[in-house]
C-alpha cells in the first residue's frame, strides 16, 4: 500500500517509471524526444554510487549529532547547504557534464539547491512533498529549466521517493499557454489519488539506487511518497538550464526553508 501525506494511492492508478535504455543514453536527440514525450528521464547509474554514498555520510556526520531542531537547522543552513562539499557534489563532472552535453551549451546551476530529509514513520499533511510542478516557483526565468532529483543513497518505494504523474506536462503546458493567469507559487494538492483521477493518469514510482538521477521538466507534476521504511530518506533536487536563457534571480541565493520561495 502506497501513501502520500496519509492518502492511500489507488493501485489501479500506480505504474512504473520507465528507465532510459542503455542504447539511447548517448543519443541526445532521442533523449530530447523522450523528455518531450514523457516529461522525465530516469537515468540509472548516471553518478558514481560511491560518490553519492560519501556525500550522504558527510551529511549524516555533520547533522547527525544535532539532538535539537534548532541545532539541526543551524548545521543544515549554515554549514551543509553553503558548504564546498555540497557545491562539489552538485557540479561533479558526471552531472554538470551531462547537462552541458544534453543542453548543447554552457549550463547554469541555480544556487538555490534543496536537500530533503524524511524520517521513518513521518506522515500526515505536510510531511511528504505535495503535488506540484516547478514552474510555479520559477516564474522569473526560462520555462526550459530542468530539475534533477537525486536520491542520496538507495531509496526503494517504501522509503518515500519521488513519484511522477504520467503525461501531466502536456496538460500543464496547455493550461499555461491559455492566458496570463498562472497558478500561484504553491502546491496543487496533497490528495494524490484525487489528482490522478482528475488527470485520468497514473502515479509512476520506482525503486531508486544510489547513483540514479531523474531529470524532469518544469511542467511535470510530481510529489513524494510517505516513508514507511525503517531508514531515513535523503535526497537533493537541483536545477540546471542554459546560461544564455533568462534566469530567475530569486533563486541565486542559498536555499533556506524560510526564504519565501
Amino acid at each position: 500500500m502506497l501513501t502520500s501525506n496519509g492518502y492511500v494511492l489507488d493501485e489501479r492508478r500506480v505504474g512504473e517509471l520507465r528507465v532510459v535504455p542503455e542504447r539511447e543514453r548517448g543519443e541526445r536527440e532521442r533523449l530530447r524526444d523522450r523528455l518531450e514525450r514523457d516529461g522525465y528521464l530516469f537515468l540509472t547509474g548516471l553518478l558514481d554510487a560511491e560518490v553519492v554514498r560519501a556525500f550522504r555520510e558527510y551529511y549524516i556526520a555533520t547533522t547527525g549529532a544535532a539532538t535539537e531542531r534548532a541545532a539541526y537547522r543551524r548545521l543544515l543552513f549554515e554549514e551543509v547547504v553553503p558548504g564546498p562539499e555540497y557545491a562539489a557534489f552538485c557540479t561533479q563532472p558526471a552531472l554538470k557534464g551531462w547537462f552541458e552535453w544534453f543542453l548543447g551549451g554552457e549550463p547554469f546551476l541555480h544556487k538555490r539547491k534543496i536537500i530533503r530529509q524524511t524520517a521513518p514513520g513521518e506522515n500526515g499533511i505536510g510531511t511528504a512533498t505535495q503535488a506540484h510542478y516547478d514552474l510555479v516557483y520559477l516564474r522569473g526565468g526560462s520555462d526550459q529549466v530542468l530539475s534533477a532529483w537525486i536520491p542520496l543513497g538507495d531509496c526503494p518505494v517504501s522509503r518515500g521517493g519521488l513519484t511522477y504523474l504520467e503525461g501531466s506536462h502536456h496538460r500543464v503546458r496547455a493550461e499555461e499557454a491559455q492566458g496570463p493567469l498562472k497558478r500561484p507559487a504553491a502546491s496543487i494538492t496533497a490528495d494524490l489519488p484525487a489528482l490522478a483521477a482528475e488527470y485520468d493518469a497514473k502515479w509512476l514510482v520506482a525503486d531508486y539506487s544510489a547513483g540514479d538521477v531523474v531529470i524532469h521538466t518544469a511542467h511535470t507534476v510530481h510529489a513524494a511518497l510517505d516513508n514507511v521504511s525503517t531508514e531515513m530518506r535523503l535526497s537533493t533536487d537541483i536545477r540546471y538550464q542554459l546560461a544564455e536563457e533568462p534566469i530567475d534571480r530569486r533563486w541565486q541565493a542559498h536555499w533556506h526553508d524560510r526564504d519565501g520561495l
